[in-house]
């Protein structure tokens, strides 16, 4: 960790510990690199924790004894990271940070976050005219994914009565965010739709009339309101992410859910819990996504193993392999980190040497360089190879990648997605490129960058997660805006390879 601020309390030191993945997390969101994050991030927790002290200060001065509201600790200091951005950008130092956030900080979104009370987000006004121990707990279960046995415990609540109270918070932000949209300066139209959209709102299975759907569509204010008002329907999340942090919430909300179910967010101990936001159903164990990769990655050599094993040998080699030896006398038991090397086949044409772990296993002249294992093990000079492989000539060779392509939440004329891509082949960086069906725009990416031209878009990735391990996944995600129809995206290439598509 960077030189931050010592700490002047115990309460300061669980406050370093606790935030500083998530500022990090976002800072690496501003940036064009890990050491501006890096550099972000420690200036964003110090003038966080320097308006912390002060507010303290500040509260028992006036001898009151409450505390002034406001953010909770978390959002605080990635408004932190926001502010401190801001005045990167007007003391020269943008070219430090995102390309999209210099374009938003120059924008009228940007100038609600510092321009009158009551013209700011929602969000965030609901969530500061709450008391810390309820904004706290909202944030910690609803932004940061963590399961509520973790929240429980660092907060110090009964985790039987964890959940219960949760909902009971929820309520109470759903109050101050209507209190506080009654009280935002808006034109008649906007105010004569408020009691409407406040009864649409707060029934799950009440129907939104056409007008006030048009009406949302056009009017920003109107819904980000709905967007907090309605506790049913998972958007809780987003719009808490968004209305308080501002740019790049929705990316710093998928960066926290997919390190919660890592299980890498702080506080988190037990994998096979539940995250507390969809309460009465059964807990199920979770496989986190390491001991996926490394139960791949020891498929992977077992298969490699079997295939580089010499088959048809003399009699004496049968014997000596029945005898748990090789024939170059390595244990086949214990074979060591390399394999047998200059092995024959029958017709003693055939050669190979290989590592544990390494794809080129035969002699490149028998076969086109780029061929996957599959294809190599299928292949033989040897009139055994030949007889071995041709039942499985018959068959299509597996595919070096696969998609996922998914829709995470949809609103009028825009759209979040999440692609997850695995590869077979280990890569030392990557570009998945697809189409669009219905003319669908890609406006903002995380975890790695976008071009697009016309229906077709080219992702690359970003310099933290170029490299990816045989059988190995990586993830990304964007916001997108789309017209008429939104279908799934299709011709997948990966490194200009073609890419099948998960159904």
């Amino acid at each position: 960790m960077p030189d931050l601020p010592t700490p002047q309390n115990a309460a300061e030191a669980a406050l370093l510990s606790e935030c500083w993945d998530a500022v990090l997390s976002y800072a690496d969101l501003c940036t064009s690199g890990s050491a501006s994050a890096t550099r972000l991030a420690t200036e964003a927790f110090t003038h966080g924790i320097d308006e912390l002290r002060a507010a303290t200060a500040a509260s028992k001065s006036t001898g009151t004894g409450r505390r002034a509201l406001r953010l909770p600790r978390i959002p605080l200091l990635l408004a932190s990271v926001r502010t401190v951005a801001a005045a990167w950008e007007t003391s020269g130092l943008g070219h430090r940070l995102d390309p999209d956030l210099r374009l938003w900080l120059h924008s009228d979104k940007a100038a609600r976050y510092v321009g009158p009370p009551l013209h700011r987000p929602l969000a965030l006004r609901g969530l500061r005219d709450m008391q810390e121990p309820d904004a706290v707990l909202l944030w910690l279960a609803e932004v940061e994914s963590l399961p509520m046995s973790a929240v429980a415990r660092r907060l110090g609540l009964d985790p039987a009565a964890a959940s219960s109270e949760l909902a009971q918070v929820r309520a109470l932000f759903r109050d101050r965010c209507h209190r506080n949209h009654l009280d935002t300066p808006m034109d008649a139209h906007c105010r004569s739709y408020a009691r409407l959209l406040d009864a649409v709102t707060r029934s799950p299975s009440a129907e939104t009339p056409e007008d006030l759907s048009r009406h949302m569509a056009r009017c920003v204010e109107c819904a980000e309101a709905a967007a907090c008002l309605r506790l049913h329907g998972g958007g809780l999340p987003a719009a808490l992410s968004s209305g308080v942090i501002g740019w790049g919430g929705l990316a710093y909300l998928e960066r926290r859910r997919r390190a919660a179910e890592a299980g890498m967010s702080g506080g988190r101990t037990d994998a096979a819990v539940d995250t507390g936001l969809n309460e009465g159903k059964p807990v199920r164990p979770r496989i986190g996504r390491t001991g996926i990769l490394v139960t791949a990655v020891l498929v992977s050599a077992l298969a490699l193993t079997v295939s580089l094993m010499p088959f048809g040998g003399s009699k004496g080699d049968d014997a000596n392999a029945a005898q748990g030896e090789s024939t170059d006398g390595r244990s086949v038991a214990d074979p060591g980190p390399t394999f047998p090397s200059g092995s024959k086949t029958k017709s003693g044409s055939g050669t190979g040497t290989g590592t544990v772990g390494s794809p080129a296993v035969a002699d490149s002249t028998s076969r086109p360089a780029g061929n996957s294992d599959q294809e190599a093990q299928g292949e033989s000079s040897s009139p055994a190879g030949k007889q071995g492989g041709a039942k499985g000539s018959t068959k299509s060779a597996a595919p070096d990648c696969r998609v996922k392509y998914e829709i995470v939440s949809e609103w009028p004329d825009g759209f979040q997605a999440t692609v997850t891509v695995t590869s077979t082949k280990a890569l030392a960086t990557w570009s998945l490129g697809w189409t669009f069906k219905d003319g669908q725009r890609v406006g903002q990416m995380w975890d790695g960058t976008f071009t697009q031209d016309d229906s077709h878009v080219t992702a690359t990735a970003a310099d933290y997660n170029k490299t990816v391990a045989a059988n190995g996944t990586f993830t990304f995600g964007f916001l997108g805006s789309w017209t008429g129809s939104n279908s799934a995206a299709r011709n997948f290439t990966l490194n200009k390879a073609s890419c099948q598509a998960a159904g």
